[in-house]
């Protein structure tokens, strides 16, 4: 059987932890900084889960009806779901930012489940393992998914992309955050654009903030962009208190808690 064949029978269940119930589950053993995977299959297996994906060519052989042997678990959990998000016919939304990357994703994800049914990232696993994760949770009754990706360096988010094939993207701001790992603020704005310059060469849309400066730059050479805000996104409001509920003026003076 194929990894992905492994992946239908397990019913779209992936798990890499040990620790979490594995019942009936795809068993990634992914290596960590002081701990080899592989040496805790055994225990994920004996915990309910069908089968495990170890670099341990010697226990694969051993029991292959149960492990199936790579190089590299990380690389095959990332290629797996580069697999399943091909069969995916719906939109796709990235989000990524310096700030505001998840509460942008819940915002949207809020409304657009008013008209679709919405795979979205769960909280902020945003990662190099929490992307292949969000899609390897796609099913065929989804009709829209909203994709959270982080970074901490260049090329991240490129390679999210070749993962999660987005057609649509918002950056929601170029920050400070991570200055060390992108090598100062123009490494960060070229990071996080690695999403709009992969939509620009694959016919996707992307959504600009226009009030960040650095973005306009680099969303120009996208040739489908949509600004915001708009003139009539904006409302005045003037803030009376925010203890412990937020109370605001309109510009026609009702007052408004929430």
């Amino acid at each position: 059987m194929s990894l992905y064949d492994h992946y239908l029978a397990a019913q779209g269940q992936v798990s890499t932890d040990s620790r979490q119930p594995q019942p009936g589950t795809l068993f990634f053993a992914l290596n960590g900084p002081s701990f080899r995977g592989a040496d805790f299959a055994a225990g994920a297996l004996a915990a309910g889960a069908r089968h495990a994906v170890v670099d341990d060519a010697a226990l694969a052989a051993q029991d292959p009806a149960h492990y199936t042997y790579v190089l590299d678990p990380l690389a095959a959990l990332q290629a797996l779901a580069q697999e399943h998000r091909s069969h995916f016919r719906g939109p796709v939304l990235a989000v990524t930012g310096s700030n505001g990357k998840t509460t942008t994703k819940e915002l949207l994800t809020v409304v657009l489940a008013q008209k679709f049914n919405v795979l979205a990232t769960i909280g902020n696993l945003n990662n190099h393992i929490g992307v292949p994760l969000t899609l390897l949770r796609l099913k065929p009754e989804h009709d829209f998914a909203v994709i959270e990706m982080g970074a901490n360096h260049r090329g991240e988010i490129a390679d999210y992309c070749q993962w999660a094939v987005p057609t649509h993207g918002l950056i929601t701001n170029i920050g400070k955050a991570h200055l060390e790992g992108f090598g100062g603020e123009e490494g960060i704005a070229l990071g996080k654009g690695e999403l709009f310059d992969y939509l620009q060469f694959n016919n996707g849309v992307v959504f600009v903030n226009s009030l960040d400066a650095r973005l306009p730059a680099l969303a120009a050479a996208v040739p489908q962009r949509v600004s915001y805000p708009g003139p009539a996104d904006t409302y005045p409001a003037t803030l009376l208190a925010a203890d412990p509920q937020l109370h605001l003026r309109l510009w026609d003076g009702t007052e408004v808690a929430a």
